[in-house]
């Protein structure tokens, strides 16, 4: 990170790094405060951190000015509750955070990230390991963190082409592993950062029509709110070079609209996660991976397979750890990890149907939520749907859906279609419950960009 910056701001020291509702500032100005934190960091003998800050350009401040000096930071979301903070710093073993909150307990240290403000002079070089640690989004329990070295993680942003006339949103959040990906390619790309906060796809949107965004990443459930919000104001979307979609499984109506509505963009899909990294990527506009990216005797440097319908990934990849509590740490079998995706191989197409822990078990039948969820949101006059379990005393559970109408959209013809498309379906698969919930009570669902199933 601190090696991009650097180069950034020697090759085009009044180029605009970052924009925020806060501030703007040059990579020359971003350098420069790196390297003041960096000194602040030495001279308070900071070896590692927690980070809880919205504020992208402090973030990238005191991400590059770690880096710097070879301390370990830790971002949390930025809003998260006081308490939750200090229960879960308190596992990873943070006891010093930088923030400029006033809410937390009195047992933390807490560091303003004003007072990192120190003289570099004289600060000594450093060329020792760049430690951080990503938690997860924590979608299916308690966020775990992954231990990175940014050497590791900046390896794909080495070879980028300076970029820059391109200006990405940030869509992530920068405390997520595709938000640090983010970061890495805008720094790599020498482009602007556009971050506003809060991070929601009204907030994109509104970014998008100013005319501030050429490139956008973010999770399919964060480009279909954005959509819908576009659709609902009726907003004439302007031109976009490059859509990425990653975190979640893509579906085909969702790429199509993407295409419709960005024509002039390439379409990316990006496989990676906060352990293993960045792994696979597809341009094709068509949904899941390519079955050339599976390992094979003709292909034995490939790091994917699939074993009893789930993806798994070559042990080595991605992270160097977990921190603490290494219990739930995935289990290497014959030098491989289950990644928790489950997928189907179909044709030439390695497709998603869902992470293990979202399969809903209807009296013993392990039903996927994701496929059922694409043929409904396919249907007429759904604008946004979700598909989860709901308990039932006979069977364990059932196939619950909940849905968004669009506009003059008919609720009880809508309500029979989703039936409809469902029809053909293995009977435990089929919906036993169809609920209209309006846009906010369907996103109060997501969590970290991406909806929470099963």
């Amino acid at each position: 990170m601190i090696g991009l910056l650097e180069r950034a701001a020697a090759d085009r020291p009044e180029q605009v790094a970052v924009v925020t509702p806060e501030v703007t500032l040059t990579y020359a100005a971003l350098r420069d405060g790196a390297r003041r934190v960096a000194a602040g960091l030495r001279a308070r003998g900071i070896e590692r951190f927690a980070v809880l800050e919205p504020d992208a350009a402090w973030i990238l401040r005191l991400l590059s000015g770690a880096a710097a000096v070879g301390s370990e930071p830790c971002q949390y979301q930025p809003d998260l509750d006081a308490a939750q903070f200090a229960e879960q710093a308190a596992a990873l073993g943070h006891d010093t955070v930088v923030t400029r909150r006033t809410d937390l307990p009195g047992s933390l240290r807490v560091v303003r990230p004003e007072e990192l403000d120190a003289d570099p002079a004289g600060l000594a070089p450093y060329d020792g390991p760049q430690p951080l640690m990503i938690r997860t989004t924590g979608t299916t329990g308690l966020p775990k963190a992954a231990r990175h070295d940014w050497a590791v993680l900046a390896r794909r942003s080495a070879a980028t082409s300076p970029r820059p006339e391109q200006r990405w949103l940030l869509a992530y959040g920068p405390q997520q592993f595709a938000g640090i990906q983010v970061l890495l390619h805008v720094m790599a790309a020498q482009a602007t950062l556009v971050a506003p906060f809060p991070r929601q796809p009204r907030d994109g949107l509104a970014a998008l029509l100013a005319g501030e965004v050429t490139c956008v990443s973010a999770t399919p459930t964060y480009w279909r709110f954005l959509l819908a919000e576009a659709r609902s104001t009726k907003a004439t979307l302007p031109p976009l070079a490059q859509v990425t979609l990653g975190g979640e499984a893509s579906s085909p109506d969702l790429l199509a609209d993407l295409e419709a509505a960005f024509p002039t963009a390439r379409i990316s899909q990006v496989y990676a996660s906060t352990e293993f990294g960045s792994i696979a990527s597809v341009r094709d506009g068509r949904p899941g991976l390519a079955t050339s990216s599976l390992w094979s005797p003709e292909n034995p440097e490939a790091v994917l397979r699939v074993r009893d319908g789930e993806l798994q990934v070559r042990a080595g990849t991605g992270m160097l750890g977990y921190a603490g509590d290494t219990a739930d740490a995935p289990e290497e079998v014959d030098g491989w990890v289950s990644t928790g995706d489950m997928v189907e191989v179909v044709g030439d197409r390695v497709l998603f149907r869902g992470r293990s822990s979202e399969i809903i078990n209807v009296g013993g039948v392990k039903v996927h939520p994701l496929p059922i969820e694409e043929r409904v949101a396919a249907v007429a006059g759904v604008r946004l749907a979700r598909v989860h379990g709901r308990s039932n005393p006979m069977v364990g559970a059932v196939v619950a859906v909940e849905i968004v109408l669009a506009d003059q959209a008919e609720e009880r013809e809508v309500k029979e279609a989703v039936r409809a498309a469902c029809a053909d379906l293995p009977r435990a698969w089929q919906p036993r419950s169809i609920k209209v919930v309006d846009e906010a009570e369907l996103a109060t669902a997501t969590k970290g960009g991406k909806m929470v199933r099963g």
